[in-house]
């Protein structure tokens, strides 16, 4: 009988392929509020946000940072209660840590031309607890620390991300073309303990680990993996 898929795994990944989600906040009133917001995920898992100060939900995280961010994934079938789905619950603080803007930019390159205007700003959620549905009878609990990597296992991949990517990128450019699903000018703008992004202009594409990593040597032989089945799929 197969080992059923850890959901921390499982729900990581949907995490970190997501380029929408539901942001819930709530007013001054105590009435709610959900927007939807295009989040980026940093290596050791935490939300980033571009918002706006003319957005209500950003005048209300100013007067309260408890929210929830909802990701969705695909329906397996025409039933939209059968989609894989994960709540954070959260709490946001604005933070201008370059580290913030690169990912969110590599992961939303379209942002670029909005990113540095006066009235927007960058905002980190920080992780407290999730819930989540993986479908009919699926649904469960997860801490913070049971949920996102390990600290060590993200230090050891953000010191190596860099020399990975300048070397996929410089050697490996028809495997990443294969992987991003055809064409040229694909790159790989992240790297970290579930996957990858590949970016093609403003089109970027979530490619996963077969099973997630926890250190440089982790993270090279899950990419020699990929770019493997990317070759034979080449040449299929």
């Amino acid at each position: 009988m197969a080992e059923a898929p850890d959901p921390a795994w499982t729900f990581r990944c949907l995490l970190r392929a997501a380029r929408v989600a539901t942001l819930a906040t709530t007013d001054a009133a105590g009435q709610p509020y959900a927007a939807l917001t295009t989040p980026a995920f940093l290596a050791d898992l935490s939300p980033v946000l571009l918002l706006s100060t003319l957005s209500e939900h950003t005048r209300q995280l100013r007067d309260d940072p408890r929210c929830a961010l909802l990701a969705t994934g695909v329906a397996p079938d025409a039933n939209p209660q059968t989609a894989p789905r994960i709540t954070l619950i959260c709490e946001a603080m604005m933070d201008p840590d370059p580290a913030l803007r690169a990912r969110y930019l590599a992961i939303h390159p379209y942002a670029a031309l909005y990113a540095d205007f006066g009235d927007f700003a960058f905002w980190r959620l920080s992780i407290l607890r999730a819930s989540f549905v993986g479908g009919f009878a699926l649904a469960g609990r997860l801490t913070a620390a049971a949920l996102v990597p390990s600290p060590d296992a993200t230090a050891a991949l953000l010191a190596a991300e860099p020399s990975v990517l300048d070397h996929c990128n410089t050697d490996h450019a028809d495997a990443l073309a294969v992987l991003g699903g055809g064409g040229e000018g694909w790159r790989m703008v992240t790297a970290d303990s579930d996957g990858c992004d590949l970016a093609q202009g403003e089109i970027v594409r979530r490619v996963a680990w077969d099973a997630p990593v926890a250190d440089a040597a982790g993270l090279r032989a899950a990419l020699i993996e990929k770019l493997r089945q990317a070759r034979q799929s080449g040449l299929a």
